[in-house]
């Protein structure tokens, strides 16, 4: 029973030294491949591919990035810049970045309701490795990455990365952007490892994009894929920066400590907004752009975690105390503003920068501890119970020009729970509850408010569902939920603000596993029945369903490794039923069907592994309308080829 004990502890303690996310040893990049390393359907990304109903913008019709909901191996981090990378890691230091909902989130201490967005990182392993990736596509985009580990002993290692690259977008406009980033390894002793990291995003000559705003009830037209029609001048140009460090120390038999410390800096340079307000059917309108002048955002964020593990036969105790705070400062407002005056969809606007005059600057400082406690309980061949209790303190203060500085405190219980029974050996039941405090996001880009920080909230789940086997090699898992938050909208002033409550209740599903020995599937889908009820004091139309929610999304992917020796084809199929864009319902994007076409052919490039990785995105070219707020629209991609060559050295 001793050694038992002693393997069941060992196992359990080499597990949470990095979270729910493994430790995994830097690999090449010649072997990624979404589908085939999917666990599931629900959001997964490995190098530059992803796939699943969720990510880190939207799971089960929220945003986990925005609500605070992203981890660092398991860890606590406050992403804020999350604007070039929406998990606030560039690839080269991240490995893997799964979206954790129901039954996959099962024992992560302190759940939260809109999902979880786990970033394992790029670790060093035990050699000296490197990849290079190099990627391209028909609009003229191109860009090489490098990464690699550099091993100086058995305790000390090192991870880096260089990615440089010139992106194309669909819109026509483009940039020019250089990315930095070192990860070292130390473990002084058998019981201590070290993880600190930095990177540096840099974005040059970035245009800004246009947005479309109709004048009435209906669906803008847009300018021809690849046409630009802002001025020149109109760059965003801004960095951002990460540091961190991840420790880990075992402090006896079945204790470990764990903390994560981060720093996250986005400084906007200059940014810009153009739009075609009070468009017409015919496409015409008015020309207005927003310039904004130099901010900075920060971020300071972590957690330090003290984990005891207690063997009792077949059954293994955990308890967490956890403390995790953050300290973000963010400046928005000041926008300077300028009409061009009327204009026409497909017109460039070709006019000399202006001298703008902008206004001061509005602060939002926010500064919150959360203390916690948590139990994960686990059976062996029986399930597995888990709850967490934490108390958040936050105080917030927003500073803005000749208004009075608003303070707001608060000191909520925060509480999840979820439990989970194997009712055979390949089948098993789940439910859980969780109450979190989590973000809003910011104000959208035509909102009287644009850019502002949006209040903290208090949200609420159920969830419940059930895993099971299918075969040897498939998984499924379907489940319910029902999420509720409060709902921002416009209001008569074109205030962006909280206007009412919104209940998502809704059923998730995901098959993934070989379904052959040659063919792998992940398919999943998510069925919203989202209901928004209006506060009593808000002025103007409120529809009863949420702004940008489809009420149902499917996704189907599928590879097959062909009898040509090297050659994987694989393809996606995707379906957005029709949704809501104003927040009056009197507008819906149309039904969206994507097609995807790809495969990799994986071969030796001098004696070294290579992979050719080429898709077709959207086969059937099909126009597609991106929202950026009610009634605010800008062009998603049309049909076009994406490639990249991986070559492990």
């Amino acid at each position: 029973m001793l050694t038992r004990r002693r393997s069941l502890n060992a196992l359990f303690l080499a597990a949470c030294t990095f979270g729910g996310a493994p430790a995994l040893a830097q690999q090449g990049h010649a072997g990624d491949n979404a589908i085939t390393q999917a666990e599931d359907a629900f959001g997964f990304s490995v190098g530059r591919e992803t796939l699943g109903i969720y990510n880190a913008q939207n799971a089960r019709g929220f945003s986990p990035t925005s609500a605070g909901n992203v981890r660092i191996q398991g860890l606590y981090f406050d992403p804020i810049s999350g604007f070039a990378n929406p998990g606030g890691l560039p690839s080269t230091l991240v490995d893997s970045v799964s979206i954790k909902v129901g039954l996959s989130a099962q024992g992560y201490p302190f759940a939260a309701p809109s999902g979880i967005v786990d970033q394992a990182l790029r670790l060093p392993g035990a050699e000296n490795g490197a990849s290079t990736v190099t990627n391209f596509d028909n609009y003229g985009s191109i860009g090489t990455e490098v990464d690699g580990s550099l091993v100086v002993s058995k305790q000390l290692a090192f991870a880096y990365g260089i990615i440089g690259s010139h992106v194309e977008f669909q819109d026509g406009t483009n940039n020019w952007n250089h990315t930095e980033s070192l990860l070292a390894r130390w473990r002084p002793s058998s019981t201590i490892e070290i993880v600190p990291f930095w990177s540096l995003y840099n974005d040059y000559d970035d245009e800004a994009g246009i947005f479309y705003v109709p004048a009435g009830s209906f669906l803008p037209k847009m300018a021809k894929i690849r046409h630009y029609e802002g001025p020149s001048w109109s760059d965003f140009r801004f960095t951002d920066t990460v540091a961190g460090v991840i420790g880990s120390a075992s402090l006896g038999t079945n204790w470990l400590l764990r903390l994560g410390g981060f720093r996250t800096v986005n400084y906007a340079r200059t940014g810009f907004a153009n739009l075609l307000i009070n468009e017409q059917r015919d496409g015409t309108g008015e020309r207005i752009e927003f310039a904004d002048p130099p901010s900075k955002s920060r971020s300071i964020s972590g957690e330090v975690r003290l984990t005891h593990s207690i063997a009792d036969g077949p059954r293994l105790h955990v308890i967490h105390l956890s403390v995790r705070e953050r300290n973000a400062r963010r400046e928005f407002g000041g926008s300077a503003f300028v009409d061009f005056g009327p204009g026409r969809v497909g017109e460039t606007v070709d006019v000399p920068e202006p001298s703008f005059d902008f206004d001061e600057l509005s602060h939002d400082h926010l500064v919150q501890t959360t203390y916690g406690v948590a139990y994960d309980g686990r059976w062996k061949n029986v399930g597995e119970i888990s709850f967490g209790l934490s108390r958040a303190q936050f105080r917030k203060t927003t500073t803005i020009p000749e208004i009075p500085v608003a303070v707001s405190r608060s000191s909520p219980w925060l509480y999840n729970g979820t439990a989970a029974a194997n009712v055979t050996k390949n089948v098993t039941v789940y439910a859980g509850y969780a109450r979190g405090l989590e973000e809003s996001g910011l104000a959208p880009p035509n909102a009287a408010n644009r850019n502002a920080p949006l209040p903290v909230i208090i949200t609420q789940q159920k969830d419940a569902g059930v895993r099971f086997l299918v075969g040897r090699g498939i998984k499924a898992v379907a489940g319910v939920f029902d999420l509720t938050r409060p709902y921002f909208g416009y209001d008569a002033s074109n205030l962006y603000k909280q206007v009412g409550t919104v209940e998502s209740r809704g059923l998730e599903f995901s098959l993934a596993g070989k379904i052959s020995p040659t063919i792998d599937v992940v398919a999943g889908g998510v069925i919203l029945d989202p209901k928004v009820t209006r506060d009593a004091a808000v002025q103007g139309v409120i529809g009863s369903k949420p702004v940008g929610l489809a009420p149902v999304q499917l996704s189907l992917n599928g590879n097959w490794k062909t009898p040509v020796r090297g050659v994987e084809l694989d393809a996606t199929v995707i379906n957005r039923a029709k949704t809501p864009a104003t927040t009056d319902n009197l507008v819906y994007i149309p039904v969206k069907w994507r097609i995807d076409l790809g495969g990799h052919y994986h071969f030796k490039l001098a004696n070294r592994d290579a992979t050719l990785r080429l898709q077709v995105f959207n086969v059937t070219n099909g126009i597609g309308y991106g929202l950026a707020g009610s009634g605010v629209y800008m062009r998603n991609p049309g049909r076009f080829l994406q490639g990249y060559l991986a070559v492990d050295l």
